[in-house]
């Protein structure tokens, strides 16, 4: 599976900011399904399909986390821009 990966420390208080090149799947995952992920076993995240960018994600609660970018399983490619906003609420 072919996908861009983020990873880094954020909680409730701070911003993801996700800027795309063209529509894809954004998934905010903590390292247990992260790992599930790339697996391809079940996984749950915070996310979903994009088509405008920038997207704002934020963390649940505090922790390590990943972000995972990719087409579902479609051709192609896709540039993406990755960025943390500490306490931004």
């Amino acid at each position: 599976m072919n996908f861009l990966h983020w990873e880094g420390w954020a909680g409730p208080c701070d911003e993801i900011v996700v800027t795309l090149d063209h529509a894809a799947n954004i998934q905010l995952l903590d390292d247990m399904n992260f790992s599930s992920y790339r697996c391809g076993r079940s996984f749950r995240y915070v996310g979903g399909c994009y088509r405008q960018s920038p997207v704002v994600l934020r963390p649940p609660q505090n922790g390590h986390w990943h972000v995972a970018i990719d087409l579902g399983g479609s051709r192609g490619a896709v540039r993406a821009g990755i960025r943390l906003v500490k306490d931004a609420a």
